[in-house]
């Protein structure tokens, strides 16, 4: 049994210090700039200015409606498609996931490039709306990481259930509303989740398409740009914060289904 203990001991070493290293210690980092001033003494004004300050509580929720409608659009194109991959009656449902899931592989950049120059070909100029194609881009981009989800939970859906359903006078709406979406319900939130949080800070979109209004990335990052640690810090530990109650919620509500 010791002999147990100890290489299992000797297995979870590396997890816990690469936790320490690159988990811990930047996370201990941030916090230390977030709550200090520049000469390193206790300070919550950084704190306080956050949630003064006009530019950065506006940039807050303009990266919340960008994120919500991507998060939107994203769930409302890709339920119908995972739904339909799962669920379709030919075979190679796998192969036509793939299809979806191979942009992924391209690098980033790339993609919105490729897609830059398409808006800019029936555009113009692309400068003149920034907000929809930020949105457009970002749905692009993060597709993918909403059908993954919900592909997985509706393919171990119950057939019989919904065959029940059927069985029992409910109509196809009824079947979808009652049955199928509560019992894909894990698969939505986890989308929901890989879709929002990425979404809020993804500022390489607004550099592409010529937004010139800041989202939390890039305002985190224009603080870091002046050398005001203090400032960037805490923006990031506001973020940490909403990701960390995200998250919270989002497991709570998936061990209930």
């Amino acid at each position: 049994m010791k002999n147990n203990n100890k290489v299992s001991a000797f297995f979870v070493l590396p997890y816990i210090i690469f936790s320490v290293c690159f988990i811990l210690l930047p996370l201990f980092v941030v916090l230390y700039y977030g709550f200090t001033d520049g000469s390193g003494r206790l300070s919550f004004n950084n704190f306080i200015h956050f949630f003064t300050n006009t530019r950065t509580i506006g940039t807050f929720f303009y990266s919340v409606l960008i994120a919500f409608l991507t998060t939107v659009i994203c769930l409302l194109m890709a339920y119908p498609i995972a739904f339909i991959l799962a669920k379709g009656v030919y075979r190679g449902r796998h192969s036509f996931l793939m299809v979806f899931v191979l942009p992924m592989w391209i690098n980033f950049t790339l993609r919105v490039t490729a897609l830059k120059e398409i808006l800019t070909y029936f555009e113009g100029n692309i400068a003149l709306y920034p907000f929809f194609n930020t949105v457009l881009c970002m749905v692009y981009d993060f597709l993918p990481f909403m059908i993954l989800p919900l592909f997985n939970s509706i393919v171990k859906l119950d057939d019989s259930l919904i065959e029940a359903g059927y069985d029992l006078g409910a109509t196809k709406v009824q079947t979808f509303v009652k049955i199928i979406i509560p019992l894909t319900i894990p698969g939505i939130i986890a989308g929901i989740t890989m879709v929002f949080l990425p979404a809020m800070t993804n500022y390489v979109v607004l550099d592409m398409v010529y937004n010139s209004t800041y989202i939390m990335g890039s305002l985190i990052g224009s603080y870091f740009s002046c050398y005001d640690w203090n400032n960037g810090s805490i923006i990031s530990a506001v973020l940490l914060v909403v990701i960390g109650l995200m998250t919270i919620i989002s497991n709570r509500l998936i061990s209930k289904k």
